[in-house]
């Protein structure tokens, strides 16, 4: 992967709730891009599918679509509980599922929203940008 992954979000229908935390990383309080990620509205030149919201049979065959046209060495990342689980929406008519039945994927975010800090972690984490200090802590945090 490069050094400035592009990211994109696909928003395949629910509250929005995940789109408002990942609008969030561009601002100055948790500004990704200080990380060389770009956000891109392409998914042919992304590095990075973050996908958020319920996978339902309109947008299933989308989104197969979007993830064929992403880059080669291609990351997915599923954002918040629509999108892992189908949340609230798990037993709706046409819920197709959660989103690793239809592409694979690379990581979880769990939440209803997660929280900037938590879509940036993931996003960090699968690049590999996390120094060996933020390792650490992380042992320390789970006792």
């Amino acid at each position: 992967m490069k050094k400035s992954p592009w990211i994109c979000n696909y928003d395949v229908g629910g509250c929005n709730g995940c789109i408002l935390e990942i609008a969030a990383l561009l601002t100055p309080r948790y500004d990704i891009e200080r990380f060389g990620c770009l956000l891109r509205a392409s998914a042919r030149h992304a590095d990075i599918l973050l996908v958020s919201g319920i996978v339902n049979r309109q947008n299933k065959e989308r989104l197969k679509t979007i993830y064929n046209q992403m880059a080669k060495n291609k990351k997915v990342i599923a954002i918040g509980s629509c999108s892992i689980t189908g949340g609230p929406f798990k037993k709706a008519y046409n819920f197709a599922g959660p989103t690793d039945k239809v592409i694979p994927v690379d990581m979880f975010v769990p939440g209803c929203p997660p929280r900037p800090e938590a879509i940036m972690y993931a996003v960090l984490k699968l690049l590999g940008r996390l120094d060996e200090k933020s390792k650490t802590r992380d042992k320390k945090t789970r006792r």
